[in-house]
């Protein structure tokens, strides 16, 4: 499979570069006649844009989507869909002044060692601004799972740096995520992180930090029992995203702590019917396949690389020397991360409900 490929059935193919023409998406794999219009995209895009707020990279862009086919009289036809944005505000000379140099904690060194012929406009390829492809196709994969099966996908900033809130996911909506500029549901810890964030761009740096996830309504039975686990895949996802450093699904790394009595979720049936369990350590999926709870993880993003403080380095030739950040970055990705985070979470889970369709068809 290609390296800008991902899905089986629901298959995106990502194009463009940070400073290029624009940037892109083919949808492959999406069901016909789901209706369907550049508004249902807009949206996500406008969550992810630079230039939302004052702790956000001052780039000004409009990511202005266009659906270019795969679409007719409102509704999807079954053939590729096209989607694109084009770039308005590139500032390529920015980057002269590093094209000769390998930048700390960038990708520099080894696309030059794997390609040997990168763009440095912006980090080119590896720029976080290729994420637009996937937000897209995100949402046309949130559309389809909300009308077909009535599920919701949401993840909130959790952490920043050392400040954490510690709402859990049950019962955040979307409205309590929305309520700010750092996408955190809990609005006196939202105040403090942005707070940090502002004396951190005051002294030139950045800071990282968690998203947590949660998607609902999932039914049972999505994912596979072995090497395409639905935690397997989720990980995959979760860490293609730039800037992701650590990944874990339910209780993650804390489950250590307890005992397998403690940890263990007790199944029970609902006055519905339903059979539920009373805790949900394991995060809504068992043996890799979703157990019909909600799915709940976190990732966690580390502070952006381009910092304008000078910092030590070498050239391309193995020559010390030193680099300052030019252009216009984050000091911290979180705010706009959360749409990703949601975009590559409904990829995942579309592609395995479609392929639990075609297996029980």
């Amino acid at each position: 499979m290609p390296a800008n490929t991902f899905g089986e059935i629901f298959r995106i193919t990502s194009f463009g570069e940070s400073h290029g023409i624009g940037v892109g998406v083919v949808v492959d794999g999406c069901p016909a006649g789901l209706e369907l219009n550049e508004n249902d995209i807009q949206p996500d895009l406008d969550r992810r844009k630079p230039g939302q707020s004052h702790i956000t990279t001052a780039r000004s862009e409009s990511d202005t989507i266009s659906i270019l086919s795969g679409v007719f009289e409102g509704k999807t036809t079954g053939s590729p869909i096209m989607m694109m944005v084009t770039n308005k505000d590139q500032r390529s000379q920015d980057y002269d002044t590093i094209k000769q140099l390998i930048r700390p904690s960038h990708a520099d060194y080894t696309y030059n060692v794997k390609y040997g012929n990168r763009d440095p406009r912006g980090g080119g390829r590896s720029s976080a601004r290729i994420m637009i492809a996937r937000v897209a196709a995100g949402a046309i994969a949130k559309k389809f799972l909300r009308e077909k099966c009535g599920m919701e996908f949401l993840a909130y900033t959790q952490q920043v740096g050392s400040i954490f809130t510690d709402k859990q996911p049950e019962g955040v909506t979307f409205e309590e995520v929305e309520s700010n500029i750092i996408r955190c549901p809990d609005s006196e810890t939202a105040t403090k992180m942005i707070q940090l964030i502002e004396e951190i761009k005051a002294d030139q740096d950045s800071i990282g930090g968690i998203i947590q996830g949660v998607i609902r309504g999932v039914p049972a039975g999505l994912g596979e029992p072995e090497f395409d686990k639905l935690p397997a895949l989720l990980a995959h996802a979760m860490m293609s995203i730039n800037a992701t450093k650590g990944f874990e699904i339910g209780s993650g790394f804390s489950g250590v702590t307890l005992r397998g009595s403690e940890h263990n979720d007790i199944f029970y049936t609902d006055d519905n019917g339903k059979v539920q369990t009373k805790t949900n350590y394991a995060g809504g999926t068992l043996g890799g396949i979703s157990s019909g709870q909600d799915i709940t993880f976190r990732v966690a993003i580390k502070p952006v690389a381009t910092i304008a403080k000078s910092q030590e380095t070498i050239d391309i030739n193995g020559n010390k020397t030193t680099v300052e950040g030019k252009g216009r970055h984050d000091p911290c990705v979180l705010p706009r991360a959360v749409p990703i985070v949601e975009a590559m979470a409904a990829l995942v889970i579309i592609d395995l409900y479609l392929r639990n369709k075609a297996e029980n068809h």
